[in-house]
């Protein structure tokens, strides 16, 4: 089964699992104003498909994702506009995080910025080796825009979250994994064996998975989480016109403009 745009949405025969792509590798899997609606559609297929876990992943070797695509978040939004257009991706970081199975994570490739937050709202983040990843917002004048930096407090020691968030470095899987925020490292040689990553979840029972989730849920206090997300997204919302920020936008947008002329 196939969802519009460029996020689809897969489940295998037996319905054992279901199976999210992003798909725009020729972007570094960029997320779209199109494709925050595709994404929300996907994961409202997967709920009605009663899976034992959902993956998300990105198409290509490269780039789970670079997060959101910066010519849609134009630098003229309006902190109103701006704050709206955001919470659209935040209520699909909602559904990952309040889906009733286990929401496995396979990072493909690297991960920036955005990417970093939809992998993050994920229970279990399982990564290629050689990958890299990013909360670089701060380097560009913003917080995480989709509540991500929320989530991220509550899924690595806080001491560590504020340091990356604040410092905006890009880290290896290797040492993410020692953080907590990486779960499992796979040689890229077994990486197309799917159902070989998963199995650990596929052997259990669907009822079991929810009891869990819905446990680990309960320790994620999801209404305050989200009531801190919102927040975020709206302090987000108040530095989109910050020089730092529209400088920032202006050198990437300046950049890709080079980059075509030159090719």
């Amino acid at each position: 089964m196939m969802v519009a745009g460029d996020v689809t949405y897969h489940f295998n025969k037996e319905h054992l699992y279901g199976l999210i792509r992003i798909e725009r590798p020729e972007k570094h899997n960029a997320i779209s104003d199109d494709m925050i609606c595709s994404f929300y559609k996907a994961i409202q297929n997967a709920k009605a498909n009663q899976s034992k876990c959902l993956v998300i992943t990105g198409a290509g070797e490269r780039m789970f994702s670079s997060g959101g695509d910066l010519r849609d978040l134009n630098i003229d939004l309006s902190v109103d506009e701006a704050y709206r257009k955001l919470s659209n991706m935040q209520v699909v970081l909602q559904e990952i995080l309040a889906f009733p199975v286990p929401v496995i994570c396979l990072l493909n490739g690297d991960a920036l910025g955005g990417g970093c937050e939809i992998a993050t709202a994920c229970d279990i983040r399982i990564a290629k080796e050689g990958t890299k990843f990013g909360f670089v917002q701060s380097t560009i004048g913003i917080t995480p825009a989709w509540g991500g930096g929320a989530i991220l407090y509550e899924k690595v020691h806080p001491s560590f979250a504020f340091h990356w968030l604040t410092q905006g470095k890009i880290y290896s899987d290797r040492l993410l994994e020692k953080k907590g925020w990486i779960h499992e490292r796979i040689p890229e040689v077994k990486w197309d064996s799917l159902e070989e990553i998963i199995a650990p979840y596929l052997q259990k029972s669907r009822q079991l998975l929810q009891t869990l989730k819905r446990q680990y849920q309960d320790k994620l206090s999801l209404e305050k989480l989200i009531g801190e997300m919102e927040n975020e997204v709206k302090q987000c919302s108040t530095l989109w016109h910050t020089k730092e920020h529209i400088h920032a936008v202006n050198r990437f947008l300046k950049g890709k403009q080079l980059h075509k002329l030159k090719h």
